[in-house]
This record gives C-alpha cells, sequence and structure tokens, in this order.
C-alpha cells in the first residue's frame, strides 16, 4: 500500500516538493500527525511528506470526535504536533477551548472562500483543507430486491419499509454524524429536527463508529441505506459496488474538512511545514489519488470529475460559528442522547 502511494505521489509531483526538500538520509525531525481523513489518504500523503523533507512522522488516524477527546484529554501533555483532515466543527471546538494555536500560513490568500471563512471564525486556529456535501447512498440491489422506491429525500428514510435498514454513525464519535445531527436541526427547526431523528431511530440498525463506515456497509450490502458523506459514498461506486448516491431534496449540510496545530507542540517548526504543505495543490491531489473525492481548499488544485457538483446540490446556510461552538455541540449531542439514542427500536 506504500509503495502504492509512493508510485502515485512521484507520479504527482509531490515527491519534488522543492521549497521543503531535504537531502536524502538526511532527517530534519520528527513530526506527530493525527488524521481524520481516509486511512488510504493518511498514509499516502505522510509517506510524501516524509520523503520529500527527511521529517519522520508518525500519524495515528481515527474519526474526528475521537481525535478531539484526544486532544482534549491530552491537552496537559500533547502528543500530536498537528490534527489534519476531519469535519470543521470539533476544530471550532478545539479552538475555541485553547487547544490550538493560532497560524497564518503564506498560502491562505490561494484558499477557497470557504477555507478563509473556517480560519477567520476559528480565529486563525483551524483552516479548511476540502469540503464535502452530506448525503446518503442505497444499495440498488437491495432496493430492487425488496421492492423499494429509491429515496431521494430526508423524509424517504422514515418509510416503515426501511426498518432496521438505514445506518448512520454516532454524534459521539463522528463528526459526519453530528454534521447530521447539526444539519437536520438547521433544515427544520430544533424541535422538528429531533422529531425526525426519533422517527429516523427507528429505521435505524446500527450508530456506527465512524462517519464512513456506513458507506461501506452499504456497498458490502449489509444495510440498504447509509448516511455519510457524498464523497464516501462516491469511493464506493467507483469501486464498482451497487450503491447510488443522493442529495437530499430537502436541502443538506456540508463539512469543511480542517486543520489545526496543536497548543504545546513538540514540533512546531515542522507542524508549520506539514500545514504549509498540505494547503498546496500538489498535495491536495493526494485526496483523489487515494479514491477520496472532495472538493480541495487550493483554488489551484485539479478537482477530479468525479468529485460531486456542489453547484447541483441544495445546501442549507450551515453556521459553523454556531454549531462548531463548544457548547452548542455538547448541548446538542446530550439532548440526542437523551431523546433519541435512549429509546427503544
Amino acid at each position: 500500500m506504500v509503495a502504492t502511494f509512493a508510485r502515485r505521489a512521484q507520479a504527482l509531483g509531490l515527491l519534488a516538493f522543492c521549497t521543503l526538500s531535504a537531502p536524502p538520509g538526511h532527517a530534519q525531525g520528527a513530526l506527530v500527525v493525527y488524521c481524520g481523513v481516509n486511512e488510504d489518504w493518511c498514509r499516502g500523503a505522510v509517506t510524501a511528506f516524509e520523503r520529500a523533507t527527511g521529517i519522520k512522522v508518525a500519524m495515528t488516524r481515527k474519526s474526528s470526535g475521537e481525535v478531539y477527546a484526544q486532544i482534549k484529554a491530552e491537552a496537559g501533555n500533547p502528543r500530536a504536533d498537528i490534527w489534519w483532515g476531519g469535519t470543521g466543527d470539533p476544530h471550532m471546538q478545539a479552538a475555541e477551548e485553547g487547544l490550538t494555536i493560532e497560524y497564518k500560513s503564506a498560502k491562505l490568500g490561494e484558499q477557497q472562500d470557504w477555507s478563509v471563512r473556517q480560519w477567520e471564525q476559528s480565529k486563525g486556529r483551524a483552516v479548511g483543507i476540502y469540503s464535502g456535501a452530506l448525503g446518503f447512498g442505497f444499495n440498488t440491489d437491495l432496493v430492487r430486491k425488496k421492492g423499494l422506491a429509491e429515496p431521494k429525500c430526508w423524509a424517504d428514510l422514515l418509510d416503515p419499509k426501511l426498518k432496521d435498514e438505514v445506518q448512520v454513525a454516532d454524534p459521539n464519535s463522528s463528526g459526519t454524524s453530528y454534521t447530521l445531527l447539526a444539519t437536520v436541526v438547521q433544515l427544520m427547526g430544533e424541535d422538528k429536527g429531533f422529531a425526525y431523528l426519533k422517527a429516523l431511530h427507528k429505521n435505524v440498525n446500527q450508530y456506527t463508529k465512524s462517519g464512513a463506515a456506513p458507506a461501506k456497509a452499504v456497498a458490502l450490502g449489509e444495510t440498504t441505506v447509509g448516511i455519510a458523506f457524498q464523497h464516501d459514498l462516491v469511493s464506493m461506486v467507483v469501486d464498482h459496488a451497487p450503491v447510488k448516491v443522493a442529495a437530499p431534496c430537502e436541502g443538506t449540510g456540508f463539512e469543511i474538512g480542517s486543520m489545526s496545530i496543536v497548543k504545546g507542540a513538540r514540533n512546531l517548526d515542522n507542524a508549520k511545514k506539514f500545514y504549509e504543505w498540505a494547503l498546496t495543490p500538489q498535495a491536495q491531489q493526494f485526496g483523489a489519488a487515494s479514491k477520496q473525492f472532495q472538493l480541495p481548499s487550493n483554488k489551484t488544485t485539479p478537482v477530479d470529475p468525479r468529485v460531486p457538483d456542489f453547484k447541483k446540490i441544495k445546501f442549507i446556510d450551515y453556521d459553523y460559528a454556531k454549531y462548531g461552538a463548544s457548547a452548542e455541540r455538547r448541548r446538542l449531542i446530550a439532548r440526542w442522547e437523551k431523546d433519541v439514542n435512549s429509546l427503544p427500536r
């Protein structure tokens, strides 16, 4: 796997990233990365960065909610230097709680408006590196076999025929699922949104730890419907799974995958080097190279044609400042635990 990504990196020109290159065999220190994107993407990019810079990287991959919890638990003795990827809400919460530090990249002017806005709203402590639309996918073979209508809207997922046929992650650990929670509340109003989630609960067969897990379950035929970011579902389609992706007709939210430098980072200079590198178009092409189809933040990064077309998706006006705030995030998750997750199915 590592060798495969190294070859891809070389093809993309990542290994010749000149401004960060180091003479072969001359290590330039160490770096600890907590990674919130797909495992293959994490490993492939880290390998390229190591070879380009001589900096030895120790990487841990977890869901964004888990990374936030770990950074918070380690605040008195930080182990990570940089948090790369994962939904932006936990990054915003970490910024508010002083777990990450302000940093302004020389490449900030090359980023999309939503990336810069994330940086501004977090007071310089998080920057957007990609964006992805929330949606759901369904297994076309199972839909046909069960004689179901193809779901197109959030409302369609409440069909009694889908009892035990919907899978979604747990918002305690998954940034994807918290995005769903915050999206439904903003789209429908809080009380109606929770009424929807309670009704959906009857059809949920499992709340997974990882936000990408429902996409894999749909592809494998383990569940008929999976709620996930659309790019995770597209990855299953690319692998020829019988999956169809839906952008909910009522409207949907979207993530701003983010990056933050951890307060107290032991390898601060190397963290800044990685930060700068991760905002380049060369580095951002790694997403598509590892079959991850988010929209990159750097305006000059070539966009893979399989990335969902944002112009064709109906989006809500997602309030990242409000729903990324610590108190609001804790409050909504606590209400979900009390009003939804405690109910029988």
